[in-house]
């Protein structure tokens, strides 16, 4: 096989094969590392929204409170 003018043998071809096999499996690890983070950012996310929700709905004014009653005057 000849490439760029020069011929290769069997071991530099083996050698292209396998570099290109080490890329492709790098794209898909990066392709699933990427996946993940922004699974991991969305959900954050969502679970701080969740979180302030929460804080704001139990510390609104006039609001009786949530829990249960504790001694005499509630």
């Amino acid at each position: 096989m000849t490439l760029f003018g020069r011929t290769l043998g069997a071991e530099e071809i083996a050698s292209l094969v396998f570099m290109l096999g080490t890329l492709a499996l790098w794209l898909f690890v990066l392709r699933g590392e990427r996946d993940w983070r922004r699974w991991f950012t969305r959900w954050e996310a969502d679970r701080k929204a969740r979180r302030e929700a929460e804080i704001a709905n139990r510390n609104r004014p006039g609001d009786p409170p949530s829990g249960p009653a504790r001694g005499p005057w509630g």
